[in-house]
């Protein structure tokens, strides 16, 4: 028995030194591992509601001097200049081949809690932040987020009308390498104002060569724009076809492979769109997979007609 004894000593050492729990209060330093581990893994597809948001997140609870130990303190004045009070816990977290998402209750006592997310690199470098979801509206909807596995996280409100019919407003978000958030995703069945289409690119320079309107009618067209680089063009692809029934819509830069071709690729994104000019058209054939953009039952296939542009008014010479 004696003999046994510094064997269950090591033991019971053992055991308690695995229990330990993890100091994420921030008053000392942490471990990126040791923060990075307090966040379950989630996988895509995933949903939650305004009306369980507090349910979703796990029992841990991570200081504020923690938090902002690896993300920057001006992302949570987004959301709360209270930050004294905020009480943070880590809802899960979706790993990527480039990036990880981190999702996040913030919560002030008695106020309010936002679900956000929060993107890091894969060396765990901060890259974005955004703000998903309120736990207190004040309107009759049902606010949700679906997530799926590029991910795109998919903002919805909805409510049943006065006529028992659905009503709602989508709006889909994706991260990309930009470094920010952008809009893939607007829909709605409400008011025409907020069914409205919406270009993100209308007012930039359109100086080079296939800048320009390219149309088929005004909920069928391409824009595309200038940037600092001759051969590339940012563009913003609506379509809406089968009566409506059908939509696309598609933000991103077209890189130039040839003198009339291009394509679209963009890291951590199926999607790859093939360009071809042709005197005044631009023709679109979807190579990837593109449905994160779009209806399942139509594609990025389309050929629309450059539209030209007003002639400015020359001032008269003075005699």
């Amino acid at each position: 028995m004696k003999k046994c004894l510094p064997w269950l000593l090591l033991l019971f050492i053992g055991w308690g030194c695995k229990d330990k729990k993890v100091d994420l209060s921030g008053e000392a330093p942490v471990k990126i591992s040791d923060f990075i581990a307090a966040f379950p893994k989630i996988t895509p597809a995933y949903t939650v509601a305004d009306t369980n948001l507090l349910k979703a997140a796990d029992t841990v609870t991570i200081g504020y001097k923690a938090l902002i130990q690896f993300v920057p303190d001006s992302t949570i004045k987004q959301v709360t200049n209270n930050a004294k009070k905020l009480v943070i816990h880590p809802v899960g977290i979706i790993e990527k081949e480039k990036e990880n998402y981190l999702l996040v209750n913030l919560t002030v006592p008695r106020k309010n809690t936002h679900l956000a997310v929060f993107v890091l690199d894969k060396k765990n470098k901060y890259l974005a932040f955004k703000s998903l979801l309120n736990e207190k509206n004040n309107d009759d909807y049902l606010h949700s987020v679906s997530i799926n596995r590029e991910p795109t996280f998919l903002i919805s409100k909805e409510k049943m009308g006065k006529d028992n019919s659905l009503k709602f407003s989508r709006t889909g978000w994706v991260y990309t390498s930009t470094g920010e958030f952008m809009i893939v995703v607007n829909d709605s069945n409400e008011d025409p104002s907020r069914s409205a289409i919406i270009n993100p690119i209308d007012t930039l320079p359109r100086k080079n060569k296939f800048s320009g309107e390219y149309v088929q009618d005004k909920k069928n067209f391409i824009s595309i724009r200038d940037t600092r680089k001759t051969n590339v063009y940012q563009f913003f692809i609506h379509f809406e076809k089968n009566g409506g029934n059908c939509t696309g819509e598609l933000k991103g830069e077209m890189t130039m492979q040839s003198a009339n071709t291009a394509v679209f690729k963009e890291n951590g994104d199926p999607c790859i769109i093939d360009f071809r000019f042709d005197g005044n058209e631009i023709t679109l054939k979807e190579q990837g997979s593109c449905g994160n953009h779009r209806g399942i039952k139509c594609f990025f296939d389309d050929t629309f007609i450059k539209k030209r542009e007003p002639r400015t008014a020359k001032k008269k010479k003075s005699t």
